[in-house]
C-alpha cells in the first residue's frame, strides 16, 4: 500500500458523478503537469492514457471503452486475477491487470509512488466487494460510465514543470515488463487487435446513426457554418468534436442567475421555495439511474422531438413545426425518483434549448396558501417568476384542489391555467407531481388540465434487487465497502422490511436512504469507541453496524 501523497489520494476518493470536475481541476493545476498518451506500452498499448504527476507521485488513468451493455464478473482469488469473465462471453483479458502490470512497471523505472484508476464503460457486478483489493494492487475503478470515447479530457502540458521529466522518461524509454509472478502468460491474454480495428468502423458508424436520432444538440445549433465546415469532408469528423458540443452546454452557475427561493406571501409572512440547480452532465444522470427503463424511453421521445423542431427550424423554416408540450405529469409514490428525475428534465431540457436555464423551483400546497385574502395569487405569481427558464415542480399537486368549493387552492390551479394558455410563456415547463390515484382526480375534476397535460411518466415502486443496487452506488459515493458477511445481513434486513411494507407508505429509495443512514450513525459510533485509525477499517461496514429501523406504518382509513 502507498503512503500518503496528496496527488494519489485526491484521485483515490473520487466517485462516478465527482471525477469529470476533479479532471477540469487537474487541468489548471499549477503544480500538476499532465499528458496524454495513445497508448502505453507493454500492457496498455491499445487505450487512451492520461498520466498526472507532481514532484512526488503519479497517476496512471486508463479509459476503458469497450461498451456500455458489457456486464463483467472479476474472479476473486487471494491474487489479482488476469481474467474477467462477461454474460455469453468467453473469458479475456482483465483491465484492472494489465494496469496494475503498467502501474507496478512505472513504478519500478521511475522509482516513484504510482497508482492506476480505471474509468470504465463495463458495469462490473461483483465490483464493491473487491475495491478494498484493488487498492491494495493501487489501483482504483471507476465503472459503468457511457461514451467515454467521446469524453474531451483536457491536460496541463506547461513544460516548465520540474515534473514533466518524469513524462518524458516514459515516452522515451519503452517500459518492459519485468519478470515475476505477477507478469504471468494465458492464452486469453493475446488480444486480436486486427478484429479491434475492424470494429472500429462499424462503431463509428453506428455512433453517428445514433448521433443522428439522439443527438443532445448545442445551443449553438443553427449558426451558420464556417468556410472551413463548408468544405470539411465528412469523414475527416473528429470523435472528441461530438464530445465537445455536449461539453459547450455544461452549466455554469456563473453564465446565468437563479432566484433566491424565497417569496413573501404577505408583508408578514415570507416562504422559502427549494432551488435545484442545473447539473452538468443529465444525459449521464438519467442513463446512471436504477430502473426507470419507461420513462428514459418517453424522455427520450420529447427530447427528440424537441430537437427535431430545431432542424425544421434550420433547414425547412417555412415548415409548420410540431407543437411540443414540455408540461408533464410524473406519478408514483414517495422514494420512486421524481424530484431526481425532475432535475435531470430541466437540464435536458436546458441542453436541447427548449429551456434557457433548467432549474428546478420545488412547491407544494404549503408555498402558495397563504392565511390572507391574496395570498395565493401573489405566491403563484412569484413562483412562476422565480421558474421562468426553468421547471416548476409542485408535490403533491392534487392538494390545491379539495373537494371544498372555498378552498383557497383553487385560485392557484386556476393561474397554472391562465399561464399554460398563454403561447408567449414558452420558457418554462410546469411538472405536477403525486400519487397515481389522487392525481387522475384532479385531472377529472379540472378537464382543461388534461390537454395541457400531455407527457405523463409513471414511476414504479423498485423492486428489491434495484433497491440492492441502490444501495452499492450510494455506499459507493463514500467510498465504504461491506466485508465479511455484512452483506449478507444487509440484504436480509432490507428483504425483511421489504416483505412487511404497506405499499401506500412504502419509501422505495427513501427507506434505503433512511437504513444507510442509521447504520452510516452506528459505523461512526463503533470507529470512534473502538479508536480506529487505518483507512481500510474507517471505511468497512461490519455485520456489527448493520441494524434495521422502524417500517412505515399502514395509513390509518377514516370511515366505514
Amino acid at each position: 500500500m502507498l503512503k500518503e501523497y496528496r496527488l494519489i489520494n485526491d484521485f483515490k476518493r473520487q466517485t462516478r458523478t465527482t471525477i469529470w470536475k476533479h479532471l477540469d481541476a487537474m487541468a489548471v493545476n499549477y503544480a500538476v503537469y499532465s499528458s496524454h498518451l495513445k497508448g502505453l506500452a507493454p500492457f496498455l498499448t491499445d487505450f487512451d492514457v492520461y498520466l498526472y504527476c507532481d514532484n512526488s507521485s503519479m497517476v496512471v488513468l486508463c479509459l476503458d471503452c469497450c461498451g456500455h451493455h458489457h456486464e463483467q464478473i472479476y474472479a476473486e482469488s487471494d491474487t489479482l486475477s488476469p481474467l474477467i469473465y462477461s454474460e455469453e462471453h468467453e473469458p479475456r483479458v482483465s483491465i484492472v491487470w494489465k494496469l496494475a502490470q503498467a502501474v507496478r512497471v512505472v513504478n519500478e523505472q521511475l522509482s516513484l509512488p504510482v497508482y492506476g484508476v480505471l474509468l470504465t464503460e463495463a458495469d462490473i457486478l461483483n465490483g464493491y466487494e473487491l475495491y478494498g483489493q484493488w487498492d491494495s494492487y493501487n489501483v482504483k475503478v471507476i465503472d459503468d460510465f457511457k461514451r467515454l470515447k467521446y469524453r474531451n479530457i483536457r491536460v496541463n502540458e506547461d513544460r516548465e514543470l520540474a515534473c514533466k521529466s518524469y513524462v518524458d522518461a516514459l515516452i522515451n524509454n519503452p517500459l518492459t515488463a519485468s519478470e515475476t509472478n505477477d507478469s504471468i502468460s494465458h492464452p486469453f491474454l493475446q488480444e486480436d487487435s486486427q478484429t479491434e480495428a475492424e470494429d472500429f468502423e462499424y462503431e463509428e458508424f453506428a455512433r453517428r446513426l445514433s448521433d443522428f436520432i439522439n443527438k443532445e444538440y448545442d445551443e449553438t445549433f443553427g449558426s451558420n457554418p464556417t468556410p472551413e465546415e463548408q468544405g470539411a469532408d465528412t469523414d475527416d469528423y473528429d470523435d472528441e468534436s461530438d464530445f465537445d458540443a455536449d461539453e459547450d452546454h455544461t452549466i455554469h452557475e456563473e453564465d446565468v442567475s437563479f432566484p433566491d427561493g424565497e417569496i413573501n406571501q404577505n408583508p408578514n409572512v415570507s416562504v422559502k421555495v427549494e432551488i435545484l440547480p442545473p447539473i452538468p452532465n443529465p444525459r449521464e444522470e438519467l442513463d446512471r439511474l436504477v430502473g426507470c427503463n419507461d420513462i428514459k424511453h418517453c424522455m427520450d421521445e420529447l427530447l427528440n422531438l424537441t430537437s427535431y423542431n430545431k432542424m425544421l427550424q434550420q433547414f425547412c423554416p417555412t415548415v409548420k413545426q410540431h407543437v411540443v408540450s414540455l408540461h408533464s405529469l410524473f406519478l408514483g409514490r414517495p422514494g420512486t425518483g421524481k424530484t431526481t428525475v425532475c432535475k435531470i428534465y430541466g437540464s435536458l431540457l436546458r441542453q436541447v434549448g427548449a429551456l434557457s436555464k433548467g432549474h428546478v423551483v420545488v412547491c407544494d400546497r404549503g408555498t402558495f396558501v397563504g392565511t390572507l385574502w391574496g395570498d395565493e395569487e401573489r405566491s403563484a405569481r412569484q413562483v412562476l417568476d422565480m421558474a421562468k427558464g426553468g421547471v416548476l415542480m409542485i408535490d403533491e399537486a392534487y392538494l390545491l384542489n379539495s373537494p371544498h368549493p372555498n378552498d383557497p387552492g383553487k385560485m392557484v390551479i386556476q393561474l397554472l391555467m391562465n399561464i399554460l394558455a398563454d403561447e408567449t410563456q414558452r420558457d418554462i415547463a410546469v411538472v405536477l407531481c403525486g400519487y397515481k390515484e389522487p392525481m387522475k382526480k384532479l385531472l377529472d375534476l379540472n378537464p382543461g388540465l388534461q390537454s395541457r397535460f400531455p407527457n405523463r411518466f409513471e414511476f414504479n415502486d423498485f423492486t428489491i434487487d434495484e433497491l440492492l443496487e441502490i444501495t452499492k452506488r450510494r455506499v459507493l459515493d463514500y467510498g465504504y465497502r461491506f466485508v465479511g458477511e455484512a452483506w449478507q445481513k444487509y440484504v436480509d434486513v432490507l428483504s425483511s422490511a421489504y416483505q412487511a411494507r404497506d405499499t401506500e407508505t412504502w419509501g422505495n429509495a427513501r427507506f434505503v436512504g433512511n437504513l444507510l443512514e442509521r447504520i452510516y450513525i452506528k459505523h461512526a459510533t463503533r470507529c470512534v469507541k473502538q479508536r480506529i485509525k487505518g483507512k481500510y477499517e474507517l471505511l468497512s461496514i461490519t455485520p456489527e453496524d448493520i441494524v434495521s429501523i422502524e417500517i412505515p406504518r399502514p395509513r390509518t382509513k377514516i370511515g366505514f
